[in-house]
């Protein structure tokens, strides 16, 4: 197995499971994170995406496997559709990034809503170096990130971006010590969980959408939520404590 998974009543925590190979991200990976996305969209649960404790998040595309691929497979977009899809799960994802996230490794990061890292991590899309462009998502969720002229610069280089400046770009939320990197993550999901699950559905679906449907999506999503059971019970447990 590729990905280690661990299930818990709130939350699937996905493991990226080949330090030998720096975690890269091979046709493996891709069918067991496709088939975890497919658990997720019928049973929405947080996800939490990490490299295990190894000091790797995933060091990029297999190359080995790249280097053979041709237009066909380009075209397919083999990473690109697996990202999309984590970008698209109902639920809140959360990426904990120790090391290197580079080329792949860096995308699968972009396709989380939240990127927590260590001091030692580092993110970087190295794909003109070696002859191709960073076609798993990279070209417009970097810029709508970090914002199009730092996002052209890492991509038009390949220079790697370390903890630091991924903080002060606003990539990633926050940047710990390793020993404290899942706790973290798990403490913003705890954070999460305590939330009313629709409405962190529909909020991750405002967020997301697409430049010209707001304000109609929140208005939407806002009558949805305050026709629900689960809003009143929230909001009368609340006024209640507070009259005490």
């Amino acid at each position: 197995m590729a990905v280690r998974i661990e299930e818990r009543d709130d939350r699937v925590v996905a493991t990226l499971d080949r330090p030998e190979r720096r975690n890269a991200i091979d046709a493996e990976t891709v069918e067991e994170l496709h088939a975890l996305c497919a658990r997720l969209e019928r049973d929405p649960r947080l996800l939490l995406l990490t490299g295990g404790d190894e000091g790797i998040f995933a060091a990029g595309a297999d190359i080995a496997q790249l280097r053979d691929r041709d237009a066909g497979d380009a075209l397919r977009g083999i990473n690109q559709s697996l990202f999309t899809r984590i970008l698209k799960l109902p639920l809140p994802t959360v990426a904990a990034v120790d090391g290197p996230a580079l080329g792949g490794g860096a995308e699968l990061a972009y396709a989380c809503d939240v990127r927590v890292c260590t001091d030692r991590a580092f993110f970087g899309q190295p794909e003109v170096r070696l002859g191709i462009i960073a076609g798993a998502g990279a070209t417009w969720r970097l810029p709508r990130l970090v914002g199009e002229s730092l996002a052209k610069e890492l991509l038009f280089t390949g220079r790697r971006m370390p903890a630091e400046e991924a903080l002060a770009a606003r990539l990633v939320s926050r940047v710990v010590a390793p020993g404290a990197l899942l706790d973290t993550a798990h403490a913003i999901l705890d954070d999460m969980a305590k939330a009313s699950p629709m409405a962190l559905r529909l909020t991750k679906l405002a967020v997301d959408a697409p430049e010209g449907a707001h304000p109609n999506v929140e208005l939407a999503a806002q009558a949805v939520l305050f026709d629900s059971a689960d809003k009143r019970e929230r909001m009368t447990a609340f006024l209640e404590k507070r009259a005490k």
